[in-house]
């Protein structure tokens, strides 16, 4: 009972820290796992404990490098709130730099032919898309975060507490003239743009069943979600010439070396520079 005492407490410093609501979710249940496992306060915590504790993850819990990374960086934050030092093994382990998954322009423009056919699924996809923002970001958009006239919408908040504004094409800008009409109909107490049918502001599970069914009926084989439309975005900017702290700005990154993955991704593109520039012997 003590452990869910300060889970909540620390819940709610979380909150406070305007935290999003699925970093609080996750960051909940792991500093849970980690209390609940050591059954001691963390001042109490001794070295032989965290590595018991990281062997736990690996062995049983069957944690990837990249799940134990996570683990152990709540289990730190939680540290952190309590100012209590710690251990100093509660390191985080590195983690493998994965290629990111996405879509050729090919097979995006067929999933967005097969969302032209529902004015809010085919809105939902071409901002994802078309602008790289992220869906917890897409979630959150209010009515009033879109500029028309300038063509930009504000993403308030984003990952880190971050404000950016990213760019939306003409054919967006039409999708949303369409839209409004549309979400003015249904009656909601939210002021959010993306609605259901009973007026709630769509959750982030909504939006990932949709892209993940749509990507079927597209008759694509790949494991799509809006997270993949967010690295195809960046990876076809990048293909188009875009500077990497062009595509640093868009995509709302802290640092430059988070996108600097996107480099080395696009096979076509380094095909194309190594003929370009290979040598001539």
């Amino acid at each position: 009972m003590e452990a869910e005492k300060e889970v909540e407490k620390f819940a709610s410093f979380m909150v406070g820290e305007r935290k999003s609501p699925h970093t609080i979710k996750e960051y909940r249940f792991l500093v849970s796992l980690f209390l609940n496992f050591t059954g001691k306060p963390p001042g109490e915590c001794s070295p032989s404990d965290i590595e018991n504790y990281k062997n736990f993850l690996a062995s049983v819990r069957n944690y990837s490098k990249t799940s134990q990374y996570l683990a152990i960086k709540a289990v730190r934050h939680f540290y952190k709130y309590k100012n209590v030092p710690a251990p100093v093994n509660l390191t985080v382990p590195k983690r493998p730099r994965k290629m990111p998954n996405y879509l050729s322009e090919k097979e995006a423009t067929k999933l967005l032919n097969a969302a032209s056919s529902d004015l809010r699924t085919n809105l939902i996809v071409s901002l994802l898309a078309h602008t790289g923002m992220r869906v917890g970001e897409l979630c959150n958009l209010k009515v009033d975060d879109v500029d028309l006239d300038e063509g930009v919408i504000w993403i308030h908040s984003g990952k880190g507490d971050k404000d950016r504004i990213v760019i939306i094409p003409d054919d967006c800008r039409d999708l949303i003239r369409s839209y409004m009409p549309k979400r003015f109909e249904i009656k909601s107490y939210s002021n959010a743009l993306l609605v259901s049918r009973k007026g709630t502001k769509l959750d982030t599970s909504t939006v990932q069943r949709t892209v993940r069914n749509l990507a079927r009926e597209a008759g694509i084989s790949k494991k799509v979600t809006p997270h993949v439309l967010r690295h195809t975005f960046a990876t076809a900017v990048l293909r188009n010439g875009g500077d990497i702290r062009f595509i640093q700005q868009l995509l709302g990154h802290a640092s430059v070396a988070t996108t600097q993955i996107y480099t080395h991704v696009d096979d076509n593109t380094l095909k194309e520079m190594y003929q370009k520039h290979r040598p001539r012997y």
